[in-house]
């Protein structure tokens, strides 16, 4: 869901530069930059091919708006009835559902109907005004997470009808998983993929770690920078990607499935942690919980860096968070440094 994260591979001295090898994919929506460390160009390019043929795959399967599996096994849940699906995607909602729980639902991949009342599912933007407030509460009632959702075999079954399933606050995160998965199994052990500004690295650039940029959330340029070390991730949520204005107001696509309106309190929240499955759906639950809340539930979540952007563009940071983060503006912006305890 965010795209806030690009890569300083560019950064490079020149000895370096002849081992860093970068192919650009168009895939899962968006752009997918993969850069590999000290590979042969041929088994770059094969494993390049892989990649963008496994990411548009799981693009199309798990799509929530468009003719794929994911599409198809909505219009029978929402009448209450069993779909059956693939493996592969019963694995990833038992996931997500398991993520979605630790939660307390805030990431909750269950609340499709508000996402598309609020116009998310389609291709352009929504332009306003919001939808309107009764039926805003009408879906709010119904409560649906995953929890009403039980698995037999392949076979996805709905403890009530209603229910509509978007996983695009996690399916994104899960699919970088499995690259990585994909460039280890065949040999390739210093690599970064980077969905969108979404990321996961493995290894490091010669004697170097990765580095990264974090976009600020209200103007161009970085906010901060870090250095991703093996097998890290970093994802980011925030309001500022797929959002519209109406009378002054800005309305994004994060979704607080408590009040069904767009999460009010902050502009973005960072996760920095080993599997980009959770720190992906993790980014989400933080944007929702807000500054006021978004301890808890990192500490729920299990999670140790952890950066939040709220609304006055004031920075949250966990300790170890604060360790590692470098600002990139000038003056740096007020931080507060909160535990998890």
């Amino acid at each position: 869901m965010a795209l806030l994260v690009c890569l300083f591979v560019a950064a490079c001295s020149k000895d370096e530069a002849p081992h860093v090898h970068q192919e650009r994919i168009v895939a899962f929506g968006t752009l997918v930059d993969v850069s590999i460390y000290g590979a042969d160009a041929d088994d770059v390019a094969t494993a390049t091919e892989k990649l963008h043929s496994e990411f548009n795959r799981r693009h199309t399967l798990w799509h929530a708006w468009k003719g794929g599996e994911l599409y198809q096994a909505n219009l029978l849940l929402r009448e209450g009835q069993p779909a059956k699906v693939s493996q592969e995607t019963i694995v990833m909602l038992q996931k997500a559902r398991a993520i979605s729980d630790r939660s307390g639902h805030l990431f909750n991949p269950a609340i499709g109907s508000l996402v598309a009342l609020w116009g998310y599912h389609a291709d352009e933007l929504p332009t306003g005004p919001p939808p309107p407030a009764a039926e805003i509460a009408k879906l709010v009632k119904k409560s649906f997470t995953l929890d009403d959702l039980t698995f037999s075999g392949n076979e996805i079954i709905p403890r009530r009808p209603g229910i509509t399933l978007d996983v695009g606050a996690f399916a994104k995160g899960y699919a970088v998983d499995h690259a990585i998965d994909l460039l280890r199994a065949m040999g390739i052990n210093n690599a970064i993929v980077n969905a969108g500004g979404d990321l996961r690295a493995i290894g490091s650039k010669g004697d170097k770690a990765w580095r990264v940029g974090i976009r600020h959330p209200r103007q161009t340029g970085l906010l901060a920078s870090l250095s991703v070390h093996d097998n890290e991730s970093v994802f980011t949520s925030g309001d500022y990607e797929r959002f519209y204005i109406h009378n002054g107001k800005r309305y994004h696509h994060i979704i607080d499935p408590r009040t069904g309106y767009p999460a009010p309190d902050s502009t973005s929240v960072t996760i920095l942690r080993a599997d980009a499955a959770t720190a992906d759906g993790s980014s989400t639950a933080l944007m929702i919980a807000g500054p006021k809340d978004w301890t808890r539930v990192a500490k729920a979540l299990g999670l140790e860096y952890v950066m939040l952007v709220d609304t006055e563009l004031n920075v949250h940071l966990t300790p170890a968070m604060a360790e590692r983060i470098k600002f990139e503006v000038d003056p740096k912006p007020v931080t507060v440094i909160e535990t998890l305890d």
